[in-house]
């Protein structure tokens, strides 16, 4: 089986490992123990030319100070919990207001992101797979119940990554994860991805309070920043005269995909290199965030600093702040049942 794994450092709970993966037509992924987080994504361009498309660092240092979440693996909950409070079966729960004293975010101060996970090697030569596992006690970072978690990444012979989500708990919990890569297909230092296109196969999406979590509406993207619905560059509305724009200074919404099932979410394109990344998913929503905030004092991959704007991250999930809102899906597993859920970014040339 194509894994090989290395050390790659050390965290206060334990050793950090890398696991590089390469399938039968030379995709290759490198995954880190410690967050699950997609370390290294290489992709053949056009020409056949290995481009790493995603940010992040070459060093322990970096991932280790992660404030951003580049290619980490979220959970409890993804995105925001307004007051970092939810009422589940008649019981308030606080959790840590880490996001400004103001939200939940990511799933508080320690989430899923800054954890050592479990890891078997599986899967076979042209499809390798790495099976990672997670124990949250009852009562972590606030949340009920004591939640068993199994996540996926398999390389896919049609060159995805395909992540599986699957969770069991023994009371009622929330269970809504994502994956924060923040993907540039022109290459991780290729600076800003104002060229590339975007198409999402969503009609609908949630506008922010000032404070980026869903406000409650739902509105239609007709005739807004937010219509991508035919292939635009991201660049080309990321700063319109439009006050959910001006707020966060780019994108940093929840986009209601159309239809249910495992079903195709967006289309990444870039037009220089060829490189083509679908999004598929059985989740309701997706987050477009546009590095609108990336810290660009700290150097990432080859020294080099980040920017903002040089990626998007497209964090499929359950609607941020779902509790507050009875027309927003749940994302609560009941106690002594099985949620499971994917996402699969897949990968093509023009």
């Amino acid at each position: 089986m194509s894994i090989e794994k290395k050390e790659f450092g050390a965290v206060a709970e334990g050793t950090v490992y890398s696991y590089c993966m390469e399938n039968a037509n030379g995709m290759r992924a490198e995954i880190l123990n410690y967050g699950g987080i997609i370390k290294n994504l290489w992709i053949k361009d056009r020409n056949g030319v290995l481009t790493d498309v995603v940010l992040g660092w070459d060093n322990m240092e970096g991932y280790a100070d992660n404030d951003g979440y580049l290619g980490a693996a979220i959970g409890r909950n993804s995105n925001r919990i307004a007051g970092g409070k939810f009422t589940l079966n008649g019981t308030e729960y606080q959790l840590a207001k880490n996001n400004n004293g103001i939200c939940n975010l990511h799933g508080g101060d320690i989430g899923f992101n800054a954890r050592i996970w479990n890891v078997e090697c599986c899967g076979t030569d042209a499809e390798p797979m790495l099976k990672m596992t997670l124990t949250s006690p009852d009562g972590e970072e606030g949340f009920p119940g004591t939640l068993q978690v199994t996540m996926t990444y398999t390389l896919t012979a049609q060159n995805g990554l395909r992540i599986c989500y699957e969770g069991i708990s023994d009371a009622d919990t929330i269970f809504n994860m994502t994956n924060h890569s923040y993907f540039n297909l022109k290459g991780c230092n290729a600076g800003t991805m104002y060229d590339q296109v975007l198409q999402m196969n969503c009609s609908f999406y949630t506008p922010n309070t000032e404070d980026c979590y869903p406000n409650g509406e739902v509105l239609s993207v007709m005739g807004t920043p937010f219509d991508f619905r035919a292939p635009k560059p991201i660049g080309q509305d990321i700063a319109a005269d439009f006050e959910q724009i001006e707020l966060f200074e780019g994108y940093d919404h929840n986009f209601i995909i159309d239809g249910c099932g495992f079903r195709k979410a967006a289309i990444l394109s870039c037009e220089e290199n060829g490189i083509v990344m679908e999004t598929y998913t059985d989740l309701p929503g997706v987050q477009i965030y546009t590095a609108n905030a990336i810290d660009e004092e700290r150097k990432g991959k080859g020294g080099e600093y980040h920017q903002k704007h040089q990626a998007v991250c497209l964090e499929t999930q359950y609607f941020p702040n779902a509790f507050a809102y009875t027309h927003f899906e749940s994302p609560i597993l009941k106690k002594g049942e099985k949620k499971a859920y994917a996402t699969e970014y897949r990968f093509s040339v023009k």
